[in-house]
């Protein structure tokens, strides 16, 4: 009598890595001939943990080196616990359960929060990845996927239309230290979208179809400038991992020498311990070349590999691209070409970074950033600062935008001429810089005109350094005017808003004689005078002036 698991077969889609354009895994999807096994899965979590045992031996069957991802549904995770039973498969296949990724899949309807946690922490015990699956689409609760913590979240491509959403969801990701993809990609414009909104991985039919054979190469459109997500401070490196290589520590040279002979894109083995720490590394040029000299592989082939490799070099999962590059740096020259070993907290090897992806990024970011400095301040443009507006917006946080100018500007430029306009100009944006602090963004729109972007409680002290100074252009004194608008969550939808709030304080402020500041609030009338000739501030409440005296 033929088992259900005669006609069941399996397909492999890879996850692509939008910043190297490599596959960094593989989705293993159940494929069965007749019938519909999944919706049996989703009743019956016996019958859903043994099709991830079975979907991790289809992989081992076609021995990809690349990274797993299976599929498992919350309700099985509550109800079965850690999955021992894949656990040993992991094991009995020669994988590492840090190169296997649980994607935890809806309906999250009914199933007891509390225990889909307990199995998770359990997982996470026995060294798995896990990836919430189908979040926008699916019946996840925000507060759950918070505690879940997850490595990944892979986001439906419908919120590709609503790129405010994605751009949230990549904050988050941020804050949990999660990396985001995006399933289901089909076009190359929802690619682009992908990208703006700062996806960092990616699934699709534009990329590869499901197939029975994991794919290695997979098509990626070129990019364009628009596609470019708005510049962060310093790239994670996350966004460079590629899959590593791994071999047990006490792996023999000819077990390397056959792994590179057999995969030519593999740049290098790692030899790792029982926990998956790194423990050497075995750089392919110089490898092979040690094995193709004279008696070479009579000498080496049965011998530990591990005597012809090197300490591995390594940085954790939370380093910026740049904390890679001083790894490098400070490296033995002739490694120079050598894989950087990405690491988990627990010290395990959670895939590779190449030099020349890091330098390719760090180059066109440069680009971008410099393409949009004012040449006069070097100071970032309007573009940049209401990027980051949006996303304090998108991410729930208050802050306070505000507006600095010159008065009389022209008078200014007419007196003192343009020369000492412009000396004036760079030195009130050389200011700004020395005196923000934390969060604190500057950045100079144009002419006369400054934007400033802070926590509210960081404005005050930078607000006194610009204000108190002793402007003056051609031996003339000059005064500044400082309008800020506060915005708590809620109170304005986007950076245009923010903007438009803004405007009238602006005005008000420019009313006011001498050095002046003037704050208000998004959402309400009115606006409190802090700074202003022969005026003082108030210290404490909220002092609203009349509408149309300002």
């Amino acid at each position: 009598m033929r088992s259900w698991t005669d006609t069941l077969r399996f397909a492999f889609q890879p996850v692509v890595n939008l910043a190297t354009g490599g596959v960094a895994g593989l989705e293993i999807l159940a494929r069965p001939e007749t019938g519909d096994i999944l919706a049996e899965a989703r009743r019956d979590p016996e019958l859903d943990g043994q099709l991830a045992v079975l979907a991790l031996r289809a992989a081992a069957r076609r021995e990809t080196l690349l990274p797993l991802h299976v599929n498992v549904f919350a309700g099985t995770l509550a109800d079965l616990g850690g999955l021992t039973p894949l656990h040993h498969a992991v094991r009995e296949a020669g994988r590492l359960p840090w190169e296997v990724t649980i994607d935890v899949g809806p309906p999250y309807t009914h199933v007891p929060h509390q225990g889909l946690l307990e199995a998770l922490t359990e997982l996470r015990g026995q060294g798995f990845q896990i990836s919430a699956d189908g979040v926008g689409d699916g019946d996840v609760p925000l507060r759950l996927l918070v505690d879940m913590s997850p490595d990944l979240v892979k986001l439906d491509a419908s919120l590709l239309v609503r790129p405010s959403a994605v751009r949230a969801m990549r904050t988050l990701c941020d804050e949990l230290g999660a990396l985001l993809c995006v399933e289901g990609v089909e076009t190359e414009l929802q690619y682009g979208g992908a990208l703006s909104a700062g996806a960092q991985l990616a699934q699709g039919t534009l990329f590869a179809p499901p197939s029975r054979l994991p794919a290695a190469e997979v098509y990626v459109p070129p990019r364009s400038p628009a596609d470019a997500p708005t510049p962060r401070s310093g790239p994670s490196v996350r966004e460079f991992v590629r899959p590593a290589a791994l071999l047990p520590a006490t792996a023999s040279a000819g077990q390397v020498r056959a792994l590179l002979t057999g995969s030519p894109d593999v740049s290098g083995v790692l030899l790792v311990d029982r926990n998956g720490v790194p423990f050497r590394s075995v750089h392919r040029s110089r490898f092979l070349l040690s094995m193709s000299g004279r008696y070479g592989h009579a000498l080496y082939a049965d011998r530990p590999a591990a005597k012809l490799g090197d300490p591995p070099r390594t940085v954790g999962i939370d380093a910026t691209a740049w904390e890679v590059l001083d790894v490098v740096a400070v490296g033995d020259r002739d490694r120079t070409s050598d894989d950087v070993t990405v690491v988990d907290r627990h010290g395990r090897c959670v895939g590779v970074v190449r030099l020349a992806d890091l330098v390719r990024a760090l180059s066109e970011t440069r680009v971008e950033e410099a393409a949009g400095l004012n040449p006069l301040t070097r100071l970032p443009g309007s573009d940049a600062i209401t990027g980051e507006v949006d996303r304090r917006i998108a991410a729930g946080r208050t802050f306070a935008l505000s507006w600095l100018d010159v008065d009389h500007f022209k008078q200014v430029n007419d007196g003192a001429g343009f020369a000492a306009g412009d000396e004036l100009i760079r030195a009130v944006g050389r200011l700004l810089q020395h005196a923000a602090t934390g969060t604190t963004r500057v950045g100079h729109i144009g002419g006369d005109d400054f934007l400033v972007l802070a926590d509210p409680e960081e404005l005050a002290p930078l607000a006194a350094a610009v204000l108190d100074a002793p402007w003056t252009a051609g031996g003339r004194p000059v005064t500044l005017s400082l309008a800020t608008v506060e915005c708590v969550p809620g109170r304005v939808a986007d950076h245009r808003e923010a903007a438009a709030c803004l405007a009238p304080l602006k005005k008000a402020a420019k009313a006011l004689s001498g050095a002046s500041w003037v704050v208000g609030r998004a959402g309400l009338p009115g606006h409190e005078i802090r700074r202003a000739a022969g005026a003082e501030a108030p210290s404490t409440g909220y002092a609203v002036a009349e509408p149309g005296r300002g």
